[in-house]
């Protein structure tokens, strides 16, 4: 990865973060700036596990997936804003101000727009996040998240 590429491939996003299938649910970054933005993708597939259940009749991506997802890019982010947050455990800890407003659906390539808000205290930082299908909003929420080595 050069200075000009801000692009961030899935193995790359491997060595920043500790989650794996199933739960690894970035699979490029775009495009970021350290401690300013971040915009990356989850490509939602039919053959991901939680479609057996959620729901046969009619697949829907499961909110709470949405925000995890949300959450994996703000350790993104941290990790390269920040060499003391690589690595450890980057954990999320309060959810505020959450609204699904469209379903995400097997097909759709679900884009995640993360800001932080303010500096980083200590280990945590506060983020607003805006996942996004073909330019629609489906799904704003503030979160805050924590860095333990």
């Amino acid at each position: 990865m050069s200075a000009d590429n801000k692009v961030i491939e899935i193995e790359q996003i491997k060595k920043l973060l500790a989650h794996r299938y199933p739960m690894l649910l970035v699979d490029r970054v775009l495009d970021y700036e350290p401690m300013k933005r971040i915009h990356a993708i989850k490509n939602i597939s039919f053959n991901e596990p939680q479609f057996q259940g959620h729901f046969p009749e009619m697949a829907i991506f499961p909110g709470v997936m949405i925000i995890e997802a949300m959450a994996q890019a703000t350790g993104l982010l941290a990790s390269l804003s920040f060499d003391h947050m690589s690595g450890g455990q980057y954990l999320l800890v309060a959810v505020d101000d959450c609204r699904f407003k469209k379903m995400v659906v097997p097909g759709d390539v679900l884009h995640l727009h993360i800001e932080p808000i303010g500096e980083p205290r200590r280990n945590m930082w506060r983020f607003d996040c805006v996942a996004k299908v073909d330019g629609q909003i489906t799904t704003k929420v503030r979160l805050m998240c924590a860095h333990q080595k």
